[in-house]
């Protein structure tokens, strides 16, 4: 039965499956680097609010997806793991199949920034590079699947163990002090329903906020419509790690324990990117600003409440960043 240390898969026909978060947790927690969190009376000052970050632009492999691909890799019973990614778990998930002496293939949009198709080759991982045009990410790996059926496709945020892994991150956010609210970008879902699991053991009277772009608004129409809603095709987003649709799993989990979601512009995305490299010495990928972003565009919702933001990552083209802070 699902209770204080675990969590269940909630659509409304599916069996339950109910993960340990704690056994998670001390199988993967001596391998992780914990969140870095950073407080600047600058940041506060630009956004209206005393903000903490829990930055986990310093994780292995620079994003929070490290916590979800080891918890994924070592619980998987298969020597071969496929995935779809824009690129973050893809490299995750490659670095912790290898450290489990285990094989990887990674499908990823041929316009995927080279930082993370190379980060992904990096760590060893096959990658298929395919025209999302032509064929969904969903759709080759099944493809993939078919013709390799001893093989595991790892979802990047539908997956128990992935959410789970997620999860420390905010078991270290509820244990390094009081917040009010913790603000948290929202693609797959795979996160904010770690975040979400996290805070319903330890924080109870702290809300969670998700922050999404508004190009990829699905999870907030999800919620809104009380049903699970897709984007159409790949959106246009600068936030390419917020491009998946919400999952099933992670819309069960959200529509019970998340309090809203900020639909963000991608002129507030950028806001954000720049103020953290300007007030807090901080390179971010833009999904990872999408927190601090929700901020500055509803900074009344946030007004005279403790506010964590996590930055969920730096990984992003130098060429990319630099036109971005210059604002070209």
């Amino acid at each position: 039965m699902a209770g204080e240390d675990s969590f269940a898969r909630g659509d409304d026909t599916g069996p339950v499956d109910v993960v340990d978060l704690d056994a998670v947790a001390f199988l993967i927690r001596p391998h992780l680097r914990p969140t870095t969190f950073i407080e600047s009376e600058g940041l506060d000052e630009a956004v209206g609010a005393p903000v903490r970050i829990a930055s986990e632009t310093f994780q292995h492999t620079g994003s929070f997806k490290f916590r979800a691909g080891l918890a994924a890799a070592l619980h998987a019973q298969a020597e071969h793991l496929i995935t779809a990614s824009s690129g973050n778990f893809g490299a995750a998930l490659a670095l912790a199949a290898r450290r489990a002496g285990k094989r990887c293939t990674v499908v990823m949009p041929a316009q995927s920034s080279e930082v993370k198709i190379a980060a992904v080759r990096r760590h060893g991982a096959t990658v298929e590079l395919i025209d999302t045009t032509q064929i969904s990410r969903a759709a080759r790996v099944e493809e993939l699947k078919r013709a390799m059926p001893e093989a595991h496709a790892v979802s990047a945020y539908d997956d128990p163990y992935v959410i789970a892994g997620n999860a420390t991150l905010g078991a270290e956010i509820f244990a390094a002090g009081a917040t009010d609210v913790v603000v948290v970008p929202v693609g797959g879902g795979g996160l904010s329903s770690g975040i979400v699991a996290a805070r319903n053991r330890a924080a109870r009277g702290c809300k969670v906020v998700g922050a999404e772009p508004l190009l990829a608004n699905d999870a907030a129409r999800s919620l809104r419509a009380g049903v699970l809603c897709k984007n159409d095709g790949e959106p246009a987003t600068l936030c390419d790690g917020a491009r998946a649709s919400l999952g099933q799993r992670n819309f069960a989990i959200l529509r019970r324990g998340i309090e809203d979601i900020v639909e963000v512009t991608e002129e507030n995305v950028v806001r954000a990117l720049r103020l953290l490299y300007d007030r807090a010495n901080l390179k971010v990928e833009p999904t990872g600003a999408l927190a601090v972003a929700a901020v500055l565009q509803e900074p009344a919702r946030f007004a005279g409440a403790r506010v964590t933001c996590v930055v969920s990552g730096g990984n992003v083209d130098a060429t990319l960043y630099a036109r971005l802070l210059a604002g070209s």
